[in-house]
């Protein structure tokens, strides 16, 4: 394509150069605008209705700070070291992103000899929701539980020494890009570094009290249900984008991603309906969750019957290690507060070792790979390179994830986990605030309006007149007159609450 020489003050070229493709940058952006979707407000109303309601805000915040320091760190050393020149073979080295000149030009990722047909700003935007879903992702393990403020650096630690190397070795011109391991949209980078990250620090960080492990209902079903539809709508760019390009396999990735979640969903619900003679709406969200994970690794590169094989798995075996496995010793030791391990960890397991299976030789070339397919087209070692990408990955977390919460816990001296009393009042004692403002929901505290008390009194014998089936009495003091505690005011520090 003719047009004017490079010439970063010319101003006609900065605003239409040579090699951009108006319709590959508006579906670019497009798809990172579905996936920075998926995490606000996707998974943060999923998260605030799948939790007791007096953890909604504090679950929803932390995904919501997630997403915010992700971008910093992305920008000032994260994209190029996932992205960027090849310091190691498994690691870009760390360089800011936020250049002008740098933004404007033409992207480029160096280390795999690939240019796309938008600007570097694009990429590195597109490339910032993956990283930010990931943390979230993880949140999903640690909910209800773990202090704030050790979520706070576990973030861009995290961020740092674990996901910039998966994303390097793998999309980035690694090592295990340089040996053909296949993985179309994350779900090895993404998917399988939270299971494996998830799970490993729900150990550090320990168990959320017993009662809220007994009495986990969600607050709210149907929200769970808004983000679980806003998260799937949201995987057509996920998968989508992938490409870099307005391409027919992006096409492909879309319909397949779409397929293999149905099939999935409806597996899951047909399990449940056998074993437990109920279709559980939660169990529903759950399959449609590891439909997504599992088709994440093969998207574009597998046919639609592909996709429906892939869901079956998905719906079937996670089902197994969250109904069967998941009741062992090890997984009741383990607090994986929204079964992170089985949607996500095990969800990738099957797509990345179906893609091995049926990745075909047209959908690795629509792709622009030069994989010759996976087994069904007679490249069986695709099978054992996608073994090897995933040990890599799950290892390289166990390791990174234990480091950086010993890091936290010993060396910075901030503790994993919030006090017993602070996890009985709940966001409240966090946050100084309640997710519902016309009952209190988190607390049996007392407050004064207008000089009359309102209270949460659960079961007491005068609740007769104004309650509900949550036990909600507005307007009424059950204890009629009786004094109130200093340790019932609200604001008491919960801590204080205890010394009282």
């Amino acid at each position: 394509m003719s047009g004017p020489a490079y010439d970063p003050f010319n101003a006609t070229y900065l605003a239409a150069p040579p090699w951009l493709h108006g319709g590959d940058n508006a579906w670019q952006l497009t798809a990172g605008s579905l996936v920075a979707l998926q995490s606000i407000p996707g998974l943060v109303i999923l998260y605030a209705g799948w939790v007791k309601h007096k953890w909604s805000i504090n679950s929803a915040f932390m995904a919501f700070y997630a997403f915010a320091m992700v971008l910093l760190c992305w920008v000032l050393w994260g994209y190029r070291m996932g992205f960027g020149f090849q310091m190691l073979p498994f690691v870009g080295y760390p360089s800011i992103a936020v250049d002008i000149t740098y933004q404007l030009q033409q992207s480029t990722l160096p280390a795999t000899g690939l240019s796309q047909y938008f600007p570097q700003a694009t990429m590195i935007y597109f490339q910032f929701v993956f990283a930010a879903i990931t943390l979230i992702l993880i949140a999903g393990s640690y909910l209800c539980r773990m202090n704030f403020a050790a979520w706070m650096l576990f973030v861009p630690l995290w961020l740092t020494f674990s996901y910039t190397i998966g994303a390097f070795s793998i999309w980035g011109g690694g090592f295990l890009f340089q040996m053909g391991v296949i993985d179309y949209s994350g779900g090895y980078v993404i998917h399988l570094s939270s299971g494996t990250a998830g799970f490993v620090g729900a150990w550090w960080i320990g168990p959320r009290l017993d009662v809220d492990r007994v009495d986990a209902k969600p607050s709210n079903i149907t929200l769970m249900l808004c983000g679980a539809g806003i998260l799937w709508t949201g995987w057509n760019g996920f998968n989508g984008g992938d490409p870099y390009t307005a391409s027919p396999d992006a096409g492909v990735a879309v319909l397949n991603t779409n397929i293999c979640t149905a099939t999935s969903l409806l597996t899951w619900v047909v399990m449940d309906m056998v074993f437990f003679k109920k279709p559980s709406v939660i169990g529903a969200i759950q399959g449609m969750i590891t439909g997504l994970v599992a088709i994440t690794p093969a998207a574009g590169v597998v046919a639609g019957w592909g996709a429906i094989l892939l869901g079956l798995g998905s719906g079937t075996v996670p089902w197994i290690t969250m109904n069967v496995l998941g009741r062992t010793e090890l997984f009741r030791k383990v607090d994986d507060t929204l079964e992170v391990f089985h949607t996500h960890f095990v969800g990738a397991i099957v797509g990345g070792i179906g893609t091995g299976l049926w990745a075909t030789t047209e959908g690795c070339a629509a792709f622009g790979i030069a994989n010759p397919g996976g087994a069904i087209a007679g490249n069986g070692k695709q099978v054992w390179l996608q073994i090897v990408g995933a040990l890599f990955v799950i290892g390289w977390n166990i390791v990174w994830t234990s480091l950086i919460m010993v890091f936290i816990k010993y060396v910075c001296r901030i503790p994993l986990r919030m006090s017993d009393e602070m996890l009985e009042v709940g966001d409240f004692a966090i946050h100084g605030e309640e997710p519902y403002t016309f009952a209190h929901y988190n607390r049996s505290l007392f407050e004064t309006s207008n000089g009359r008390d309102y209270v949460r009194a659960r079961g007491h014998p005068d609740s007769e007149k104004g309650s509900s089936d949550s036990n909600v009495i507005v307007g009424k003091d059950p204890h009629d007159g009786s004094e109130i505690s200093p340790a019932n005011k609200v604001g008491q520090n919960p801590a204080a609450m205890k010394q009282d």
